[in-house]
């Protein structure tokens, strides 16, 4: 079975130094937690991650689902696992305290999220899809709405979906055909089908609250007339008991590449009663509270099954002995010396570790800025905090995902052909964290959504004020010798990224096709500089650490270490992907259809 060693200590660095979140007073709640308090916590659901997920990951993959009757059963120690989950309170860490959440902020949520989907991606699902349900009706529901389902969702007794894809709407909703009918008492009938739905049913809670998107019979063509419906399994009677059955059912489940361990169903709402969540026809407005939600954990999946796999990996790679280092044996004690000794090994591994560790601090970064959002005194801060976190969704779903997959792939070409076998975990890693880069919008998607609506939409403001901040960052560190190779890294990404922004804002007003053409590549860039950024920030931390005098003069002179590669290696990635948007983005739009 793979190892997991939680990254307590990485999270302690990032809260506390990087980030300074014992310090934001002007953020509501944060004068109540201190790092006593964050550590205990992490190390709560660190034990509980490694304890009782990790042991059900790979028997809950090869077992997977199973559709009895209408009914899905979950593999054997899901059921118990989750009874303990609800116990022990893991499922209110950051919900309302109202409805009986602990008020936690989303920075330490993030954190916990990340152990969870490292040691379990499919169980993990069940409670995040929670999460991103309650909160869609905390923030657009009505009064009744919050009393009848939230405590319930926030303790984790219930548990909830979304629905929207339909077999011939995915990506485009405005094609979707389920149905929303009025049947009195502020009370809808909803009929159609919806496919891939995660977590859509299974035997973990006694309710399951389905978030549904569908049409009422004066809905206006397209996204426009779109409604958001919460649709429960079972409906609640007024005295918050359950009773009959509601009129849906999961009739399939997905035979799926990876993630076996959760229920992806096929949903059919047959007449079933729902309630509106927001206003009519502003279905998508609430929805994408909820996705804006997922999305953030999509990418967190990302970073933690990247992780899992390059520790097992980096242990393999040290316990395998496999020829010599060219330069000569290294261990004459062993017929062999180890793979660590090997370049390209020593490339892959490197490779992982600098993505992970920068992106750990970068999820930290997006999710202070979610909590900003809500909790900062200052609505003009707050407003920037959400301008800053709406630019960097598609990078840290998008980009993330795409990198946290190569990253898996390489750690399984460490392992060679056990690497191949199930028997070793790591042909899981790379099956599971495959579906991050497709579903709650595909890649390209993202992608687009970068270009098309967080650059061009708003003519670059949310860009501007990120690249103030780049440049701040830059002036407050140019006097200081040390910080000139982080520096010079982060100053090449950033023009490389300007220049390739300029390009992008030219071409839109000549020919828009170029946009979609050059607008993966520009993620890609955009998401390495993003990661200069936060190794430059975290190059700064380390040497004020040092210089201030610490007894762990290891963890930051290996943080600064890591910080060089990251800037050698995959910083130099950023010349060529302008170099690709600038020479390829023409010819890709240009060829023939005939020519394919």
């Amino acid at each position: 079975m793979p190892i997991y060693q939680a990254p307590l200590r990485d999270y302690q660095f990032i809260l506390s130094e990087l980030l300074n979140v014992y310090k934001q007073t002007d953020l509501r709640g944060f004068d109540e937690i201190d790092a006593d308090l964050t550590d205990a916590i992490l190390q709560g659901v660190a034990d509980f991650s490694t304890d009782i997920m990790l042991p059900l990951n790979a028997s809950g993959d090869l077992e997977g689902c199973k559709l009895v009757d209408g009914k899905v059963i979950t593999p054997i120690g899901f059921k118990q696992a989750y009874k303990q989950y609800v116990q022990d309170g893991w499922a209110t860490l950051t919900c309302d305290p109202e409805f009986g959440g602990q008020g936690l902020p989303e920075v330490i949520g993030t954190f916990a999220t990340e152990m969870k989907t490292a040691t379990n991606m499919a169980f993990a699902m069940y409670p995040g899809l929670t999460h991103g349900a309650y909160s869609a009706i905390h923030v657009h529901g009505s009064d009744a709405l919050k009393q009848k389902y939230l405590a319930k969702l926030v303790s984790g007794e219930w548990t909830g979906t979304m629905n929207l894809t339909e077999s011939h709407a995915g990506t485009d909703l405005a094609l979707l055909r389920t149905k929303a009918v009025p049947a009195g008492d502020d009370v809808f009938a909803i009929s159609g089908e919806k496919i891939f739905i995660s977590s859509g049913d299974h035997d973990l809670a006694d309710n399951i609250i389905h978030l549904v998107l569908a049409r009422l019979p004066d809905a206006p063509e397209g996204v426009k007339g779109i409604s958001l419906f919460a649709v429960p399994k079972f409906l609640v009677n007024a005295d918050g008991s359950l009773g009959e059955a509601n009129k849906l059912s999961a009739t399939g489940l997905e035979h799926k590449m990876g993630i076996h361990g959760n229920s992806t169903c096929v949903m059919h709402f047959d007449g079933a009663i729902g309630e509106l969540v927001g206003a009519a026809h502003q279905g998508l407005k609430a929805m994408f509270t909820m996705m804006n939600q997922a999305r953030l954990g999509v990418g967190i999946q990302g970073l933690g099954v990247s992780d899992i796999a390059y520790q097992n990996a980096l242990v393999y790679a040290k316990e395998r002995i496999q020829g010599r280092a060219l330069s000569g044996v290294k261990q004459p004690e062993q017929a062999a010396d180890s793979l660590l000794v090997h370049g390209d090994v020593r490339r892959m591994l490197l490779s992982q570790k600098s993505f992970n560790e920068g992106t750990r601090a970068l999820m930290g970064q997006q999710a202070l800025w979610l909590d900003q959002v809500e909790r900062h005194t200052d609505p003009e801060k707050a407003k920037q905090a959400n301008a800053l976190a709406a630019l960097f969704t598609p990078i840290v779903k998008g980009f993330v995902t795409d990198q946290g997959f190569k990253a898996c792939v390489d750690a399984q070409q460490i392992y060679g052909g056990h690497g191949y076998i199930n028997e070793w975990g790591m042909e899981q890693f790379v099956r599971d964290i495959r579906i991050a880069m497709i579903y709650e919008g595909t890649n390209g998607v993202q992608a687009l959504d970068l270009v098309g609506r967080k650059l061009l939409a708003d003519k670059g403001a949310a860009l501007t004020l990120w690249s103030v901040m780049v440049k701040e960052l830059i002036q407050q560190n140019v006097g200081n010798d040390a910080m000139k190779p982080y520096l010079a890294g982060l100053m090449d990404a950033a023009g490389d990224l300007e220049k390739a922004t300029g390009f992008i804002v030219q071409s839109a007003s000549k020919n828009p096709d170029l946009i979609g053409a050059a607008s993966m590549a520009y993620m890609q860039l955009f998401g390495i500089t993003a990661l200069a950024w936060m190794w430059t920030r975290v190059a700064a931390t380390s040497l004020a650490a040092l210089e201030a005098g610490t007894e762990e003069t290891g963890f930051y002179q290996a943080k600064l270490k890591t910080a060089q590669f990251f800037m050698s290696y995959w910083g130099s990635q950023t010349r060529s992907l302008r170099k690709q948007i600038e020479s390829s983005s023409a010819d890709i739009v240009d060829f023939a259809e005939a020519d394919f």
